[in-house]
């Protein structure tokens, strides 16, 4: 059975609770996140075999069409996506700092999978929605080159949906401002 990840990104609260009970209903997924983002969005973050997260986010799409801003199914992820969304990822050493942000979650976490995948680089962390008015950032950290290769593909990912918004690469940042990359 094939590991995947799904995601419905509602704009409404109370469509957000009723599409993850039917995302729930509907095939046999695991429900790893369900919760408000600023400003009032619901995510639903879903994990299981390919095909019935397929189906789940399916649901939810046709269901409540009119309130889902975005969705993404991801098979086989990059194995950084999770200690980077929830806060647990460690690097020993910062080369280079790569920084993407966008206007929403979903877009965010393709985007941080397609530049794991591109490049040998850590994600650092993926602050999704909050705090943010409902956009997203991820920060990752590799050599100079594999950093900047990451963050171009991400960029592109990102615009594709239409949901970029900005980017940088730093070398070799200042200690001054370690204690605040994550």
């Amino acid at each position: 059975m094939a590991k995947a990840i799904g995601m419905v990104e509602c704009t409404t609260v109370s469509t957000g609770f009723t599409a993850a009970d039917e995302m729930a209903k509907a095939a046999d997924v695991d429900i790893l996140q369900a919760e408000v983002t600023c400003p009032g969005k619901f995510v639903i973050l879903i994990t299981g075999e390919l095909s019935a997260v397929r189906a789940s986010v399916d649901r939810a799409k046709t269901r409540f069409a009119d309130k889902v801003l975005d969705t993404f199914v991801l098979g086989n992820p990059h194995d950084s996506i999770f200690p980077a969304i929830y806060g647990t990822a460690e690097a020993d050493r910062i080369d280079a700092l790569g920084i993407l942000e966008t206007y929403d979650v979903s877009a965010m976490i393709v985007a941080a999978d397609i530049a794991a995948k591109t490049a040998i680089v850590e994600l650092l962390e993926l602050r999704l929605a909050k705090g943010m008015c409902g956009k997203s950032y991820m920060t990752l950290t590799g050599s100079v080159s594999a950093v900047q290769a990451a963050i171009e593909t991400a960029k592109v990912a990102a615009g594709d949906r239409g949901m970029f918004l900005d980017s940088s690469v730093i070398a070799r940042p200042s200690d001054k401002l370690m204690k605040y990359i994550y």
